[in-house]
């Protein structure tokens, strides 16, 4: 919360800036930058909102947690990516195709634009930096996310950077660097979001854990002595957690207590692995 409110404020400072930077030095690169820090204002407003959701205890109505609700705003995040990088590259390519196809002429960008590309570069690279090492601390994958929101403007900065520096100093025949950084730089965007919105959706979908956790899943139940031919796993993501469930085969002569100790055992080991917030269902068949 604390890193996301920082970054907030930041990108609120940024929007203002490179706003006025854009329209003051008739750039409008840095206008649509500007809007891309205003992207970012409101993904941080939706981060703020759904950690702090996803945080609650389970309850009556939600008796796995709350985790999927930032999985949505993961998506949601990504999704806003997804939009910005496709609305700099059309941008782009028609300032593109008018330059060299309609001999449209390009403005001249002022000395303040590029300065304000330049500190937006700085602030979103220290932003990143902060907010993803935040992230991958708690274990919270839209914090991440907004991480690489932050990284995308740096990108999106560098890009209109170039341009406007080009514009600057190389002269009128160069103008077009700054819509061709552009289309660069929105591919990137668009990668980004992607990585970021596919297991996001396969989440919400209740897609199974990868292979890989499945077969050590059934390794650590296999550890048991009393337990044969664990069978019927089915694993799904909620949120930063996940939640198992199996069938195992014990001696049918046993009591039920001695049943119930064995599962204990397997549901200790499992959370130890995938952490205590991990939910464990385990059916108990005799061995056939």
């Amino acid at each position: 919360m604390r890193v996301t409110l920082w970054g907030s404020f930041a990108n609120f400072v940024l929007l203002v800036f490179k706003l006025i930077a854009g329209i003051v030095g008739q750039s409008s690169a840095m206008i649509a930058d500007a809007i891309h820090s205003l992207s970012d204002f409101m993904t941080d407003i939706v981060v703020l909102l759904f950690v702090n959701i996803s945080s609650k205890p389970k309850d009556d109505s939600h008796e796995y947690g709350h985790g999927k609700y930032e999985t949505l705003a993961t998506s949601l995040i990504g999704l806003v990516l997804v939009g910005v990088g496709f609305v700099l590259f059309w941008e782009g390519a028609n300032k593109i195709y008018g330059f060299f196809f309609l001999s449209i002429p390009l403005d001249s960008p002022k000395t303040i634009a590029l300065i304000a590309a330049l500190l937006s570069i700085v602030v979103k690279e220290v932003l990143y930096q902060m907010t993803v090492w935040v992230g991958r601390k708690e274990n919270s994958a839209v914090v991440v996310a907004n991480a690489w929101h932050h990284r995308s403007d740096a990108l999106s900065s560098i890009g209109t950077a170039i341009g406007i520096g080009g514009a600057i100093l190389l002269g009128e025949n160069w103008r077009v660097l700054d819509p061709l950084a552009a289309v660069i730089v929105s591919l990137f965007i668009v990668k980004v979001a992607l990585r970021l919105v596919v297991p996001a959706v396969n989440e919400l979908l209740e897609k199974s854990l990868p292979k890989e956790m499945e077969k050590e899943i059934l390794d650590i139940i296999s550890e048991s002595p009393e337990v044969r031919n664990p069978h019927n796993l089915r694993t799904r993501r909620i949120g930063n957690n996940i939640a198992i469930e199996a069938h195992i085969r014990v001696d049918g002569q046993i009591s039920v207590t001695q049943a119930h100790n064995i599962t204990r055992e397997i549901e200790r080991k499992l959370r130890d692995k995938f952490g205590e917030a991990t939910h464990i269902a385990l059916h108990v068949e005799p061995i056939q």
